[in-house]
């Protein structure tokens, strides 16, 4: 089971003045990979917070996993990916490439976002859409990758290429 933390980046939502749809969906999708949510959080977009949550998880708790919904897009107060690049030891821009590539097909608007994949120690960490219909199409484009790249990530698995049958 991976261990997964979400957190949804959203002033209104951290005052309690909008429910957290996003955050509610990504606690179902990531039962697909196996996943189970150990920690959710609702924090403003602050940029110190949101940094210093997913240093927290990553480095003291451990997950394997850390979600975050919203804070992509062009708003001055937009900052989760600023704050996720912040934190990271190495960048992982295949996942939000694949997030944004797979969204062009519903709608020209997801060559705005400004999500970013990191990985700190032995944690993975995705920044996801604010939306929860952006959220599903941007997770199913992902989760078939994820549990081997994490379990690369943990060393339980070393091999990315099929065998070449002789």
């Amino acid at each position: 089971m991976l261990r997964v933390g979400v957190i949804t980046a959203s002033d209104k939502g951290s005052r309690g003045e909008r429910e957290d749809l996003s955050g509610a969906l990504l606690k179902e999708l990531v039962k697909d990979i196996d996943g189970e949510v150990v920690e959710y959080r609702v924090l403003p977009d602050e940029q110190h917070l949101l940094a210093q949550l997913m240093k927290e998880w990553a480095d003291d708790l451990k997950l394997d996993l850390i979600l975050t919904t919203g804070g992509t897009g062009f708003s001055l107060r937009d900052v989760t990916p600023e704050a996720t690049k912040e934190i990271a030891d190495r960048m992982v821009p295949g996942i939000a490439e694949v997030m944004r590539y797979e969204s062009l097909k519903v709608t020209p608007k997801a060559m705005l976002s400004r999500a970013a994949s990191a990985l700190r120690k032995r944690t993975l960490i995705i920044n996801m859409p604010g939306s929860p219909k952006a959220v599903k199409e941007c997770w199913q484009a992902i989760a078939p990758a994820l549990p081997h790249g994490i379990q690369i990530l943990k060393g339980e698995a070393s091999e990315c290429a099929a065998p070449i049958n002789s």
